[in-house]
């Protein structure tokens, strides 16, 4: 389908040509519009999502409020995983913040590929390994860095700061929008 899932899926395991190629093919092609949602709140997320250009964002509501927990940028992937192992329903939303292109594939097509590639189930506890891992970074820093020090990280990821407005990058920190233009000034100094 594409070289960029293809690649993707090298990260985690070699898989033969004929079988990335089967792979790849059971994916579906989808434009997702700014601000059009691709998961709301009480849906399951019954899709595994690979991002080929654009970028969505993980929220929930606290209080009125949208809280930004992840973004998924070109060549990544988008997937609220909890709703989508335990198939009950989410607490979260995920949005397009820019028109955006997906590639997305049926959980049950997944499992049907597991059957047909062995080694897709490899693959899959490897990416499901990296997730977690990113989730326990995540955790980790919300709980011990400050608002500074996860401002200061997400300098060194410039994708980020080009492509997400400034109020969601302040969720995602968890400051107010205020809050991170004092810090930004601060940092400059």
């Amino acid at each position: 389908m594409t070289s960029e899932l293809t690649f993707f899926f090298q990260q985690y395991v070699h898989l033969p040509a004929d079988e990335l190629d089967d792979i790849t093919s059971k994916f579906t092609h989808k434009i997702i519009k700014k601000n059009e949602f691709v998961l709301q709140e009480g849906e399951v997320c019954k899709d595994l999502i690979f991002v080929q250009k654009g970028c969505l964002r993980l929220f929930y509501m606290l209080n009125d409020v949208e809280v930004s927990v992840w973004f998924a940028l070109k060549h990544s992937s988008a997937i609220e995983i909890y709703s989508f192992i335990s198939e009950t329903p989410t607490q979260y939303f995920l949005q397009a913040i820019e028109d955006t292109e997906i590639l997305y594939l049926p959980k049950s097509a997944l499992n049907k590929l597991y059957e047909s590639h062995p080694l897709m189930q490899e693959m899959m506890r490897k990416f499901w390994e990296d997730v977690i891992l990113h989730l326990l970074s995540r955790f980790t820093s919300l709980q011990r860095d400050t608002a500074e020090q996860r401002y200061l990280e997400l300098l060194n990821k410039p994708e980020l700061l080009q492509s997400i407005p400034q109020k969601y990058l302040a969720s995602f920190i968890g400051v107010t929008p205020t809050s991170l233009s004092r810090i930004k000034k601060n940092i400059k100094k």
